[in-house]
């Protein structure tokens, strides 16, 4: 898959492409995105797995690679793409960790029994809930309700449908860009295109409120 992305920039087209970002040029950033996406499919094919798509892995490492774009300056020792690599791979593993959490908090609340009165009980009843737990309950369904609102404000129907079903927010699981397109009929890199500007829209609105 890395061969059908555009080849890496040299050393010096780097530096030249750093310093026109640097200067202002909205065209060069994407010029270090593009030219760096090899980079973010060779580290994602690292972490690929029976449980992890390398095309969604590749759009988690899109994210890591543009954080790294953003707060990359030509006064720093390492080269963009060294300093990126360390980016792409923190934000890969973030979110298999975070992928892992999920899965081991869904286990917990799967039944593993019935109480005396014939009710299903899990770990998690029988863990019980520590009060400070209920404040970080309390605390991120506000964060939640939030999120939706801004969904519901900034994007289109067929953004926020294409989001909705990216990330599970209908409740149904999150499914794969190649889900997402099967299922609306339109091909997948399309799905990739308005998600990425769904997201755009996200971030720029969520500023607002940090």
């Amino acid at each position: 898959m890395s061969s059908s992305f555009p080849l890496p920039l040299s050393e010096n087209e780097e530096k030249e492409y750093v310093e026109l970002m640097e200067a202002g040029d909205p065209n060069a950033k994407d010029v270090l995105i593009e030219r760096n996406l090899r980079l973010v499919a060779h580290i994602a094919r690292k972490y690929t797995g029976p449980n992890t798509s390398q095309e969604d892995l590749i759009s988690i490492g899109t994210i890591g690679l543009i954080k790294a774009i953003n707060t990359y300056t030509s006064k720093r020792a390492a080269r963009l793409a060294t300093y990126a690599a360390r980016c792409i791979e923190n934000e890969i593993l973030m979110s298999i960790r975070t992928s892992k959490k999920n899965k081991q908090e869904v286990s917990i609340s799967l039944p593993i029994g019935i109480d005396k009165d014939g009710n299903e009980i899990s770990f998690n009843d029988i863990l019980g809930t520590d009060p400070d737990e209920i404040v970080d309950n309390l605390n991120l369904k506000f964060q939640v309700r939030e999120l939706y609102g801004v969904i519901d404000k900034v994007l289109s129907p067929r953004e926020r449908e294409i989001i909705n079903l990216r990330y599970g927010l209908d409740g149904q699981g999150p499914r794969t860009q190649r889900e997402i397109a099967a299922s609306m009929d339109i091909s997948r890199s399309y799905v990739s295109r308005i998600e990425k500007k769904a997201l755009s829209k996200l971030r720029s609105e969520l500023e607002k409120y940090e």
